[in-house]
């Protein structure tokens, strides 16, 4: 499943246009920017990446402003809530997969499995509903944290 950043740019550009929204190359920058960081980010910690990766200044209320339009466009998904955090991704061109999160020291694991996939199709035809949309995570201690703590 792969999506080039000009193609996302130009749909985002519609998208902005349909909603009355001015286009500016600030937020055409930041879907760069942030397909770039490669990985989970809290919007502060994207944020501060951000500003010190540039030379120029990116006001923190458009990187905020922008997120969340590029969350409404889809291209940026809410992954992960815990503890008064909220961990984002650059899902555009990525194809569905579900986290593992340590609690110790905040690595994500992204992985897929088939079997899971297929029991909630089936828990959602048993009650006769239609999923939208769906996420798991599993919040619990990797390997490296866990050390002799699991046997």
């Amino acid at each position: 499943m792969s999506v080039s950043l000009r193609e996302i740019k130009k749909e985002f550009t519609r998208f902005l246009k349909r909603k009355n929204m001015k286009v500016t190359q600030s937020r055409l920058n930041l879907i760069d920017l942030i397909a770039s960081y490669g990985k989970h980010f809290e919007v502060e910690e994207l944020v501060n990446w951000i500003s010190n990766k540039t030379d120029r200044g990116v006001s923190r209320s458009t990187i905020y402003r922008t997120i969340k339009l590029l969350q409404e466009f889809g291209v940026i998904r809410e992954v992960i809530k815990q503890n008064n955090r909220t961990i984002y991704e650059f899902v555009a061109g990525k194809s569905h997969h579900d986290h593992l999160v340590c609690v110790e020291c905040g690595r994500i694991i992204e992985f897929v499995d088939e079997d899971i996939e297929k029991l909630q199709d089936e828990v959602c035809a048993q009650y006769g509903f239609y999923p939208l949309n769906h996420r798991l995570e599993i919040f619990g201690i990797c390997s490296e944290c866990a050390g002799d703590k699991v046997t």
